[in-house]
């Protein structure tokens, strides 16, 4: 949303957010809210539908967080999340991606094209055969179940190797087991051995597989953001909550008031301590910030004349070890623009986000010229740089290894007037956008119910967001 845009879309003349914290018994139940993500955005949306005065703070200069529909090709492209994940009746945002008629492209991992680095041909693979054996899926969970103490998937891999020599993989063998180790640090923007072994299957995963959103996804937030009171480049410092009221003062010593305060900002920011609460956090809520993981995933998106590489969802570079295998997601297949894009996750990631942008772009062409000598180079590249951007400080929240999974849940329980939402506070749909729109809405439902009980106003009752309308999903295969 343009800055200009967003000074037109001000509704508040006179805000209990810049009045003393006394309420005055004339005016609305106010909110304060702090990030102007997708979780940030839909609890302002509910909270202003159900007649509260809203204020929504934001550090960038513009809204999203980590959606960030960028149109600088001609066309839009995600440099943050990009898919909606289950599409499905299920998923709370299907209802609000059918009613704006935004078509989904279906992708999978069933027909990928994994290359050999080091063959001139490339080699198909069928993602449910046999080149990484079931046993060692099923003696991998054994290990889960064996031990009382949480591991990395890295170990337990290992600890059945040493027992079961035979299920040891060598040559192509190996190499696609690397993939898929390559695979999985994507999902979870983190290292294999990072990655808790007892806890990185307790998502739930909804039915309907993924869906990548043609058309991006700021077309959805910027439907959600319509109408209210945001304020751009607005950068947080501190918080300080008392029996009355919030007070929230930002980077140039702008202060805020209100009833209560939504806090939906990314966990890596959260993590860095660069908000300042008083009275401090609860020892059980620092915890929960502590110990959760926040990794790191970024985007290389290249754009060329042509398209010279076969009509699959992913091209798979596969070799020795999962730092030097990687993935290319197709464009093409879903919106007709020749583009591929690049997602390094992990200490990869974080190792290419320390060279500029042409660098890294150069990079991830020459990871393509590996299994497509003949690629022509791109005509334009974007690069993300989600770990180092102090707006988000990572791409998303997974579990560490010995840490408990109910600390997503931890994240999200309120604190006094102070409500907190984000995908890091979804114990079902971490790093996901429709996790973070579920707790969108849960905030927002815990603060309005929290500030109407506090004045007597609970008779004023009015479900946030009303009632859904299901309208089917524009869903495409090729």
């Amino acid at each position: 949303m343009a800055s200009k845009d967003n000074k037109s879309n001000r509704q508040l003349k006179t805000s209990p957010c810049s009045s003393p914290l006394e309420r005055s018994s004339t005016t609305s139940p106010s909110v304060i809210i702090i990030g102007a993500g997708f979780a940030g955005v839909t609890a302002a949306r509910a909270l202003h539908d159900a007649s509260f005065q809203v204020v929504l703070l934001e550090s960038r200069d513009r809204i999203g967080g980590r959606v960030h529909t960028d149109y600088s090709f001609g066309f839009p492209v995600d440099l943050g999340a990009s898919w909606l994940h289950g599409v499905c009746k299920e998923n709370p945002l299907a209802p609000l991606i059918g009613r704006l008629g935004l078509p989904l492209y279906r992708t999978s991992g069933d027909n990928s094209v994994l290359y050999d680095h080091d063959l001139e041909s490339y080699a198909l693979f069928d993602m449910d055969g046999n080149q990484v054996s079931q046993d060692l899926v099923t003696k991998t969970d054994l290990v889960r179940q064996e031990f009382s103490e949480d591991m990395s998937i890295q170990r337990a891999i290992s600890i059945v190797f040493e027992r079961r020599p035979d299920l040891r993989l060598e040559g192509i063998g190996h190499k696609v087991l690397q993939w898929y180790l390559c695979r999985m640090e994507g999902w979870f923007a983190a290292d294999a051995e990072t990655i808790s072994l007892k806890c990185w299957d307790q998502e739930e995963l909804l039915p309907g597989g993924h869906g990548l959103m043609v058309r991006g996804y700021l077309p959805v937030i910027n439907t959600l953001a319509k109408g209210l009171d945001i304020r751009l480049s607005h950068r947080v410092t501190e918080i300080v909550r008392r029996n009355n009221g919030v007070k929230v003062t930002v980077e140039d010593g702008k202060t805020f008031v209100a009833d209560a305060a939504v806090i939906a900002i990314p966990l890596g920011v959260l993590k860095s301590n660069c908000i300042k609460f008083e009275p401090r956090l609860p020892e059980w809520k620092e915890a929960a910030i502590n110990d959760l993981g926040v990794g790191i995933e970024n985007k290389i998106i290249l754009h060329f004349d042509n398209v010279f590489w076969p009509n699959v969802e992913f091209l798979g570079v596969v070799a020795e070890t999962s730092y030097e295998c990687s993935y290319f997601l197709n464009l093409h297949k879903a919106t007709g623009h020749s583009v591929l894009v690049y997602m390094p996750a992990g200490k990869l990631a974080r190792d290419i986000e320390k060279m500029s942008d042409e660098a890294a772009a150069n990079f991830a062409f020459t990871q393509l010229k590996r299994i497509l000598p003949n690629a022509s180079s791109p005509i334009q590249h974007l690069v993300s740089h989600w770990g180092t951007d102090k707006n988000s400080l990572g791409s998303y929240s997974y579990d560490t290894v010995g840490k408990p999974h109910d600390l997503y849940d931890r994240l999200r329980i309120p604190v006094d007037n102070l409500f907190f939402a984000g995908e890091a506070t979804s114990m079902d749909y971490p790093g996901s956008v429709h996790g973070a729109y579920s707790t969108g809405l849960m905030a927002a439902e815990d603060c309005r119910m929290r500030v109407l009980e506090r004045y007597g106003e609970l008779d004023l009752f009015q479900p946030v967001m009303g009632e859904d309308v299901l309208v089917p999903l524009l869903i495409s295969r090729m």
